[in-house]
């Protein structure tokens, strides 16, 4: 699947559907292709019935982008949430550059304060000087046959998020605010705090990494570390899964890892956004991840994008449920 359910044993990380990471979207805005839009989504197949969905009033929600090719963040967008009361939730946004950036905890300044965050069918859309920006209950555009994936990809034609809902956030900015226009990497990152101190539980950018190449008792640790270290971490292990999976030599998959390790989304600006450069809402991920695990054996599993997409902000379709 892609980054739902990146703890141990397809379960949430840190065993809270709030603080799960699901995806990760750069593309040009079909409005204005001089903007950039960025989506991080989380908190899919595991709304409590007992309190709906919602999002986590200890975690920090991040977006972080790097400008100079150095794997470590030069801006971030942080996303704090009130606690919820009487169903109703609002979130204030945060942006930092530099030094700052490079900080788990909330810095910078905030550009939109207490935001509400929309749990309707509607989309609540804030405008505040350069930045757009918009959180709440949304269609899950991620698609996948996961039960023929399951099963030893014996395809049943059914996509297992077909109805699915997801919380997503999504900030559409110039492409002046994100460097100087040249290729940047992007990564979400959601961090709470354990035992007195901000931890990282869940980060990623790539999809369906950690369900392929890591093992259950490896995720947690996965989902701590830094983009930035992962081809030292992870490379030698990553070409002996490779080497099992897909019949690779050593050599070519190495070549083949170096798109996502470190896992970070790179996007090229001066060209269409198209997996791996950048990722729209309708690029067929599983089926580019099925060939890479497989060295093209699996070519997909036949599921299509989504058709409730929007044309314009948020992008992503008006939810199932709300």
């Amino acid at each position: 699947m892609s980054h739902h359910l990146s703890g141990p044993n397809l379960r949430p990380p840190a065993q809270d559907a709030r603080l799960d990471l699901t995806d990760v979207f750069a593309f040009q805005s079909l409005m204005d292709p001089a903007n950039t839009v960025l989506i991080m989504d989380v908190n899919s197949f595991g709304f409590d019935p007992a309190r709906g969905p919602q999002l986590h009033p200890e975690a920090v929600y991040r977006l972080n982008v790097d400008t100079d090719g150095d794997d470590r963040a030069d801006v971030a967008f942080s996303f704090v949430f009130s606690p919820p009361r009487n169903g109703e939730q609002s979130v204030t946004v945060y942006h930092a550059v530099g030094e700052d950036a490079r900080r788990h905890e909330v810095t910078g300044s905030p550009v939109i304060v207490d935001a509400p965050v929309s749990f309707g069918p509607d989309p609540i859309i804030v405008q505040q000087d350069w930045l757009a920006f918009s959180a709440g209950l949304r269609s899950d555009p991620f698609f996948a046959d996961l039960e023929g994936i399951g099963n030893d990809f014996h395809w049943t034609g059914r996509d297992a998020l077909a109805d699915k809902d997801v919380i997503g956030i999504v900030l559409e900015v110039p492409a002046r605010m994100l460097g100087d226009g040249g290729p940047i990497g992007v990564w979400g990152q959601v961090s709470v705090v354990r035992d007195g101190e901000l931890t990282t539980v869940d980060r990623g950018a790539h999809p369906s990494l950690t369900a392929y190449f890591n093992p259950e008792d490896g995720k947690d640790e996965y989902n701590r570390r830094e983009p930035a270290d992962d081809r030292a971490n992870y490379l030698a292990a990553w070409v002996k899964v490779l080497e099992h999976t897909g019949g690779y030599t050593p050599q070519a998959a190495e070549e083949a890892l170096r798109t996502v390790l470190p896992d970070i989304l790179r996007f090229d600006r001066s060209r269409p956004a198209a997996y791996p450069n950048g990722r729209t809402l309708k690029d067929d991920i599983t089926s580019v991840r099925l060939r890479m695990i497989s060295n093209g054996k699996i070519t997909g599993d036949g599921i299509d994008p989504h058709t409730d997409l929007l044309p314009h902000f948020p992008y992503l379709g008006n939810p199932h449920s709300g």
